[in-house]
């Protein structure tokens, strides 16, 4: 995140693209060129990268624009008002659907096979036995796709189905949002949305201002001001008018308003407009710059105003909301770059077996030539022509070698299981509200991959909540409040009367005698004015907008380091509570001090300050400014005298893990502002570049400061973040925290979430000034941790733990080529890398290098603010976190969760899932789709090579459709190897997946090994078995058709046994699933073997159920085939898990034995004790106990008890503690149990019991011989 400025500020500097790597929204152009520039004159790749990729990824500039006031005839020929998100209309939907779904190759190669079928002579499974489950595959895509589009066409006629009062003809009239266009003057009412880009001209509010909700552009549900140009007459409410501004004088002035607008065109940046306004009659110098702050966007809501008056500026898909709209880039996945690499060889591999057979049929032709009645071609060209369709044939026989319901069997899957992340409610977090979100059900798999995380901190890792703690002014370091600050790197605290002194490596800090300010501001303290002044730029200086609500005045700031400085100040008597365009008005303990607001110079991440100049009550001119130490220190006036103490200050409070900011001052002369005034206006009012003609101009001000102190804001650790970043780390996962904060913070953090321990070496980069001292740092930092690496081995001691610790500027050096592949090898070599003061576009570029040069590792980004997109989106995975910060990082994620310890459970157990799942799908649609057809290949050696299938050619074609559909659905969602609770309980579950194990290219084809081995076994099995022997009791001889459908009948029973032998979570869904695959091909023997002649298909089969369910040798090869084929596997799983298991094989007999104790029955002492009805049915008979009587215990004595072998996972002295009752023997020699007490006691010599009556009475009972309380037995 932003630095410690207050991050809601990179809103205010940010334009809005999402652009691939480095967005426009984080840096601008300039600024890029800036951060990737090399003081030494080295060019840098990324900036040549960079400047390509805007080249390419950039929409044509769009002209600036001219627009006419009350002059709709000259305001012609631009963008209607109309919004569309659909992707298809009627017209271009099968065009279009069609280019999209045969852009995918498979889908063009069996367009292909299709195509080739409808040859006469070619075919030989018919003609459509492959283009109609092709067809059947495009319409389930395509009802998928008509469906979303719907849900967006209705959502598009709701939008422009709204109505809105338009300026036309002189008077007020309704309108749908539609028909509003560019010019036109229209009115927008309390709560409702604006419906186009408007330029605010007046409102009810005082001076024309109003206050808007932009949570539909950025996810910011706080209120934002804005206000109408200074070169406007406005009639909104005057001071203390509330919201009662004259309606009519404001339509009036309106209509007599005459003059044009002059802006840049239509663009994505969000926060950004240039323009300028000329009134007619005014001429060029009162022309009047417009800027962002006059400006409401589209989507946004009014709020807080009665009704306010706009020029339409932008309209329809011109709109900034609308350009904003563009699709992040596409991401896919590695396992699906392993499958289509394995397509690809599979496609190979179907053509050379095509081209064998065909090779084979010639030389049989050529062999048998002289056998006149199989009317063989004869001749050279003949027989050319007869091997180019043979080889089609062959192709056609063999294409579905690749499974034609793969990619619409994977999708489904993958939109499934993103229905199970969203439903999670482990990842529900009920204070927001928020469950987590599967934006993007490609990567599912992905998630169960990853090896470096990269993070941002605030906000990320913690809450975003910021509480005032300390400031230093005047040297002096002040608290709120009685609590003192945990300190760490050697500083240390104590308290005396109150206040706390703060020592550091045992000397005291100058200054750093911590008083409450509550004490000074209340008493004729000596440094109460400096204290004064601190308070009251506090709360001047910032954007935040006060609300009136029924409890009083309420803050409403995009930044939460400024609400906390504004809510501190006003906790200390320094109330903030009124505010216009030009004014403020603050309460100074009771006494009240209007500000007239000259100027704000506004936050922007490449800023790192704001400031506000302001004419105070005595009609000094002041600059206030705020921000980051780095850029306040070099903006101070030379000699500083609280320089060096201010700095001190600076690092306790980052080490204390404290967010800090610097204050400062400077006073004006009215003949030097109105100089620097007259240049801002120049500056303000240019089309192009205004932004960086505007930072030239704010640095002639932002100079010779005086600085004033310094704040500490404290942003506690989200729940549970040190825990989870240390399962992650278990799970061998590298976690990278990339952030704008100090280094001093991020160390702190870095400590109090378990990231950096004490006995870590420390690697610190950020003394380094060239690449050169980079480069020897780096060397010497490889050296050292070699060295102790050493050592530790020699003394056979646990391996050596170093932490990387670079800032911004030092991470220049790091990034050069000279320098990368070092810093990037140390960086792996390190536990722990914390990169702090880093820009937006140094978090990608950090991201790309451990993503373009570390091969097989899967990187994941997780952030919450604008300046997290473009890690977010560099990143193999990204994840937003639905912060305070805005939706910004959550729009532009694949996944977004509500709080970082919801990582865990996302990849520990979704994505190892989600990973083991398809890498059992894949292979398996494979897999099956070998097993039967290359059947065909076997069979042909037998059949002369002519392309003549064994199989009937529909049972062929419904094969993937309906005998073998539903188990790699099984596969895909049910299949779980170790429950969630177990892999969250042993964290290092995970790396077999991390690793990619469980499917690349060795897993891939020992399947298609399997598949070959199998397809071969059921072949010659059953074809030698009845080669020589009649099958049907008659002496009949059974055909090509018996024997073809034996052996599918043997292929789809062993197919789904194999999907059985796979799955390791039996469910109902899995029985129906496996049991019901294998019921369905004989129900549709029977049905399909009686349709003809009634329809004309199955003549081959007619009659065949009947001979098939009437010969031994049927049933006997269900036996042979499937078993001969299941056994290996049998015996290699077997094998493996009692001889070689795996620690998942391991955590799963754990599992299994857990839940076997759990069931199994416990007695104590003659009580049983198994299922929960048992514990409290009357049980008699005798025991294996020997017991002769068994009494039912009432609910308030019901006999529980907790043993080690039930719950394994207990702590030790929990696994012992045994029931709180006592069995007791009358005596008439019956037994009975009463309830004990933690009082109850037996005491040994004189053999009685101290036992407390319900009603609370102690009595003493003797203890028979035979009564004991004893450890319950398993």
């Amino acid at each position: 995140m932003s630095g410690d400025m207050c991050k809601c500020f990179d809103a205010a500097g940010s334009t809005g693209d999402l652009s691939f790597l480095f967005p426009a929204n984080l840096v601008s152009p300039e600024h890029s060129r800036s951060i990737f520039s090399r003081p030494w004159g080295v060019p840098n790749p990324l900036t040549h990268m960079w400047d390509i990729w805007k080249r390419w990824r950039a929409p044509p500039l769009s002209p600036p624009r001219t627009i006419y006031i009350n002059n709709p005839a000259r305001n012609g020929g631009f963008c209607h008002n109309r919004i569309s998100t659909t992707k298809y209309s009627i017209v271009t939907f099968i065009p279009r659907f069609l280019y999209d779904q045969f852009r995918r190759y498979a889908n063009v190669f069996f367009l292909l096979i299709a195509s080739l079928q409808q040859i006469p002579g070619v075919s030989p499974t018919g003609r459509f036995t492959t283009a109609i489950p092709l067809l059947l595959v495009l319409l389930a895509t395509a009802v998928k796709e008509i469906i979303e589009d719907l849900r967006r066409y209705k959502a598009d006629n709701k939008e422009n189905g709204r109505k809105v009062w338009v300026y036309r003809e002189s008077q007020l009239s309704e309108h749908l949002w539609t028909q509003v266009v560019v010019g036109d003057i229209i009115k927008v009412t309390n709560k409702a949305f604006i419906p186009a880009d408007l330029l605010l001209l007046t409102s009810s509010e005082p001076q024309g201002i109003c206050y808007i909700e932009t949570s539909n552009l950025d996810g910011e549900t706080n209120l934002k001001i804005r206000q109408p140009c200074s070169a406007i007459p406005h009639h909104g409410g005057g001071q203390g008018q509330g919201n009662h501004g004259n309606d009519k004088d404001a339509q009036q002035q309106l209509l007599e308003l005459m003059g044009q607008v002059h802006c840049e065109g239509p663009n994505s940046r969000l926060y950004e407009f240039t323009g300028r306004i000329t009134c007619d009659g005014s001429g060029d110098e009162n022309t009047t710059s417009l800027n962002a702050n006059q400006i409401l966007l589209r989507g946004a809501q009014l709020r807080n105003t009665d009704w306010i008056y706009g020029l339409v500026i932008y309209t329809g898909h011109d709109t900034k909301l609308m350009r904003n709209s563009t699709k992040a880039p596409l991401k896919r996945s590695n396992l699906d770059h392993v499958t289509n690499r394995q397509v690809f060889l599979i496609f190979l591999a179907l053509l050379v077996l095509a081209l064998i057979s065909t090779a084979l049929s010639t030389v049989w032709n050529a062999e048998n030539s002289n056998l006149y009645y199989l009317q063989l071609p004869s001749g050279s060209g003949a027989t050319a022509g007869q091997f180019f369709l043979n080889f089609l044939t062959f192709i056609v026989l063999y294409n579905n070698l690749i499974p034609i319901s793969l990619i619409v069997t994977v999708e489904l899957v993958k939109y499934i299981q993103a229905f199970y992340i969203n439903n999670d409610q482990a990842m529900y977090d009920p204070e927001t509200d928020t469950p987590a979100t599967a934006r993007n059900s490609n990567l599912n798999e992905e998630l169960g991959q990853v090896k470096y995380i990269f993070s941002d901190k605030t906000g990320t890792l913690t809450q975003n909540i910021m509480e005032f703690k300390s400031c230093s002014i005047n040297g002096h370091v002040y608290r709120i409040g009685a609590e003192d600050l945990a300190l760490e790197d050697g500083h240390t605290s104590s308290r005396k009367d109150g206040h706390t002194s703060f020592y550091e490596d045992g000397q005291p800090l100058p200054g750093a005698h911590a008083t409450p300010l509550q004490d000074v501001l209340g008493s004729r303290h000596e440094h109460r004015d400096e204290v004064m002044e601190f308070l009251k730029v506090l709360a001047i200086c910032h954007s935040v907008i006060p609300e009136q609500t029924e409890e009083g005045v309420a803050y409403r700031a995009s930044s939460p380091d400024e609400q906390a400085l504004v809510e501190a100040a006003r906790s200390l008597g320094i109330i903030f509570n009124h505010r216009t365009p030009d004014s403020l008005a603050i309460d100074v303990m009771g006494t009240k001090e209007e500000y007239e607001v000259l100027n704000l110079l506004e936050f922007s991440s490449a800023r790192k300050r704001m400031s506000v100049i302001v004419r105070t009550p005595d009609g000094t001119i002041k600059l206030f400014c705020k921000g980051a130490d780095s850029v306040i220190y070099e903006r101070l006036s030379p000699d500083q005298p609280l320089a060096e103490v201010t700095d001190a200050h600076l690092k306790m409070f980052a080490s204390s893990g404290l967010r800090t900011l610097c204050i400062s001052e400077a006073t004006l002369k009215e003949r030097e502002y109105k100089e620097w005034q007259s240049k801002y206006h120049q500056a303000s009012i240019t089309i192009e570049n205004r932004e960086v003609e505007l930072e030239e101009v704010s640095n002639m001000i932002e100079k010779d400061l005086s600085l004033l102190g310094a704040t500490a804001i404290e942003d506690k650790l989200q729940e549970n973040v040190p825990e989870s970043i240390e399962t992650l780390r278990k799970a061998n996962i590298k976690i990278w925290v990339l952030t704008g904060d100090k280094r001093e913070t991020a160390i702190n953090i870095g400590h109090s979430s378990r990231q950096l321990t004490s006995t870590m070496l420390k690697h610190d980069l950020c003394t380094a000034t060239n690449v050169e001292e980079a480069k020897s740092k780096l060397e010497s930092f490889i050296n050292e941790l070699q060295s102790s690496e050493k050592g530790k081995k020699d003394a056979k001691n646990e391996k050596t733990e170093a932490a990387l610790i670079v800032d911004g500027k030092t991470l220049e050096y790091a990034l050069h080529p000279q320098t990368s592949q070092l810093f990037l090898s140390h960086a792996l070599a390190c536990k722990s890398v914390i990169c702090c003061r880093v820009s937006p576009s140094q978090k990608a570029a950090v991201v790309e290098l451990v993503k373009s040069k570390v091969k097989n590792s899967i990187t994941l980004a997780i952030g919450d603010g604008a300046n997290d997109v473009a890690m977010i989106q560099a990143a193999h995975v990204g994840v937003g976190i639905s912060g305070r910060e805005g939706l910004q990082a959550t729009l532009a994620s694949d996944y977004a969760i509500a709080q970082f310890r919801f990582l865990v459970r996302l990849l520990l157990v979704h994505g190892a899932w989600n990973y083991n799942r398809l890498s059992k799908l894949v292979p398996y649609c494979f897999y099956k789709n070998i097993t039967l057809y290359l059947i065909s290949f076997w069979f042909a050696f037998y059949n002369g090579f002519s392309g003549q299938p064994i199989f009937e050619r529909w049972t062929l074609a419904l094969y993937n459709v309906i005998f073998t559909s539903i188990p790699p659905f099984v596969l895909g969602l049910f299949d779980q190897d170790v429950t969630a609770d177990g892999r969250l309980r042993i964290p290092s579950l995970y790396v077999p997946s991390q690793s990619g194990k469980g499917f690349n290219t060795k897993v891939f084809w020992m399947w298609i090994g399997m598949a070959i081995f199998h397809s071969a076994a059921l072949f010659f099995i059953i074809f030698y078995g009845l080669q020589h022997e009649s099958a049907v009791a008659n002496g009949q001889v059974v055909g090509m058709w018996y024997i073809g459908s034996t052996i599918y009948a043997a292929t789809v029973i062993t197919v789904t046994l194999k999907a059985a032998l796979e799955s390791e979570y039996w469910t109902w869904v899995t029985h129906v699933a496996i049991w019901g695959s294998i019921a369905s091909w004989f129900l549709f023997l029977v049905t399909y073997s009686h349709l003809w002649p009634t329809f004309p298909v199955g003549v081959e089969m007619f009659g065949l159920d009947y001979v098939l369910y009437s010969t031994f040798v049927f049933y006997l090869s269900f036996v042979l085939g499937p078993g001969v084929c299941m056994l290996p596997d049998l015996i290699w799983k077997s094998f493996k898990h009692m001889l070689r298991p795996s620690e998942v094989d391991i955590a799963k007999s754990e599992e299994i034995e857990e839940k076997k104790m759990k069931s199994r029955s416990c007695f104590i002492k003659g009580v049983h004790l198994g299922s929960e009805d048992e514990k409290k049915r009357l049980i008699d008979g005798d025991d294996h106990r020997g017991y002769s009587r068994i009494e039912k215990a009432a609910p308030e004595t019901a006999v529980e008890i907790t043993c080690k072998w039930c719950c394994p996972f207990l702590k030790p002295s929990v696994q012992q503690q045994q029931t709180n009752k006592i069995e007791m023997r009358t005596p008439e020699g019956d037994k009975r149990i009463e309830p004990d007490t933690p009082k109850t006691e037996v005491d040994n010599e004189t053999n009685e019991i101290e036992m407390r009556t319900p009603e609370g009475y102690n009595r003493i009972e003797p203890a028979f011989p035979k009564t004991a309380v004893e450890k319950s037995t398993v």
